[in-house]
């Protein structure tokens, strides 16, 4: 376990390598000057002048990388150009309300995606497993923002049962974080939940063709005690681990629907950033965003070690 843990991180740091030269690059390569923005109306060229230097945009290109890494390797992701308040401060303020709407999502996909799953695996081939597939095919393949969009017009305007926008955190508002919260985490579950849907139910095909299923059915056993106790929990091996990669994902793919549903998180903040041009905020949030992603899939590794019991013996 130790070995592989540390040969995943050796893997991660070309990774974060590459993300950060990416992120850096292609920043720069964006039209406008947010220099010019900050200068106001008037422009003086000695404020512009300024206001270079104390961001370090007069440095050679290489050099302001360099000088980026460094303090974000110590926990400094820079000022934000528009705000002026440190980068982590808008991070730490943002990523509560992105983890409680992926926390949310995730919830509903497995609820739903290994429920259909593992239905339309024990009747494979009938009408049953053809309305489920059904209905994740179109679970992946609606976009998220049209059907955020006729979620908004049906539960927020026709029927008036929730809010159409906003976010009251948990602990203001228990019941109207609920009422906010159950919009957005659908429109992203079911996106999940189909992907989830499809593995569960190819690894319950394959389980339930095991020798070992075969025999508990033959010695008597409920057809619910085979299903859930003997049958699911082996074909969850793969969809442990593909839940925490999903998860990964939520914390970078949010973007459109907290920006349908005007939701103060993570994805709204960077669209935001990149439309004022607050290169710092797209920085700090791209390389929280992808230490998330490679922490997941350290634990996606770790947790198919502990429940593959041939992993452990290799």
């Amino acid at each position: 376990m130790l070995e592989l843990m540390i040969k995943r991180l050796l893997s991660a740091v070309p990774t974060l390598f590459l993300v950060t030269l990416m992120v850096f690059s292609l920043q720069k390569l964006l039209p406008g000057d947010p220099i010019t923005a900050m200068a106001g109306e008037e422009r003086d060229p000695a404020v512009i002048a300024q206001l270079r230097a104390e961001y370090h945009l007069d440095d050679p290109i290489p050099s302001q990388y360099f000088h980026w890494v460094g303090n974000a390797l110590h926990g400094d992701f820079g000022i934000s150009l528009r705000t002026q308040e440190p980068v982590w401060q808008l991070i730490a303020s943002k990523l509560p309300v992105t983890l409680e709407l992926s926390m949310w999502a995730m919830l509903i996909a497995l609820v739903l995606g290994i429920g259909m799953g593992v239905i339309a695996a024990v009747h494979k081939g009938s009408w049953i497993d053809n309305s489920t597939n059904f209905v994740a095919l179109s679970g992946i393949s609606i976009p998220h923002f049209w059907l955020g969009v006729l979620l908004i017009m049906l539960f927020s305007v026709k029927l008036q049962w929730l809010p159409a926008s906003g976010y009251v955190p948990f602990a203001e508002n228990p019941w109207q974080n609920l009422r906010t919260m159950i919009l957005p985490a659908a429109v992203l579950g079911t996106g999940l939940s189909a992907t989830l849907m499809r593995h569960t139910r190819a690894a319950m095909i394959a389980v339930l063709k095991a020798d070992y299923i075969r025999t508990a059915r033959a010695k008597g056993l409920l057809a619910t005690t085979v299903i859930f106790k003997h049958a699911l929990r082996n074909a969850l091996v793969p969809i442990i681990t593909l839940t925490t990669l999903l998860f990964g994902e939520l914390l970078g793919g949010a973007v459109l629907c907290e920006q349908v549903f005007t939701v103060p998180g993570f994805g709204k903040m960077i669209v935001d950033s990149v439309f004022n041009r607050d290169y710092a905020v797209v920085q700090g949030v791209v390389m929280v965003v992808a230490v998330g992603f490679l922490l997941m899939n350290l634990l996606a590794d770790m947790l198919y070690v502990l429940v593959n019991p041939r992993m452990r013996k290799g």
